[in-house]
């Protein structure tokens, strides 16, 4: 888990300081800083970073984060209403039971499926309990350090 949050910092840093056009430029600087990672792996991290291409308007396209103003008025309601609603989060496998406060499964639901954390392939509510299941591959850590990076208030 911990690699995993020092390489999301390291390809944050990669991008910020150089022009990278494509994952195989990315995945051999990450090789150069000691990460060895698949390339599915490094797709994971640019969705989860939200990293986006952009055009240098004659020549092509380069990756670029995102501005933290960026983050949409949305986008920070759904991430309070996660914070605020989870008690707990339990997984055996890649199938999960999170609880929440009486009256918040839906809206916390709905709001970890509108979000698109990649580990999460999909969330079904009652009052105060999610059922929610992990992609393939995917593990409890892999989903509480996307919620360090997008959530951190969430604890396991």
């Amino acid at each position: 888990m911990k690699e995993r949050y020092n390489r999301l910092s390291v390809v944050k840093e990669i991008i910020k300081s150089n022009r990278i056009d494509n994952q195989d430029a990315l995945l051999s600087l990450l090789k150069e800083k000691g990460f060895e990672v698949t390339q599915a792996t490094l797709s994971r991290d640019l969705k989860m970073l939200k990293v986006g291409k952009i055009s240098d308007g004659w020549s092509g396209y380069y990756y670029a984060l995102p501005e933290n103003d960026l983050v949409s008025e949305s986008e920070k309601s759904y991430i309070q209403d996660v914070r605020r609603g989870i008690v707990s989060i339990e997984f055996s496998g890649n199938m999960g039971v999170i609880k929440t406060r009486s009256g918040h499964a839906n809206s916390v639901a709905f709001a970890l499926d509108t979000l698109s954390l990649p580990e999460i392939l999909g969330t079904l509510a009652g009052d105060d309990t999610i059922f929610c299941i992990l992609r393939e591959g995917m593990t409890k850590e892999d989903l509480l350090e996307s919620f360090k990076t997008r959530i951190p208030e969430i604890k396991d």
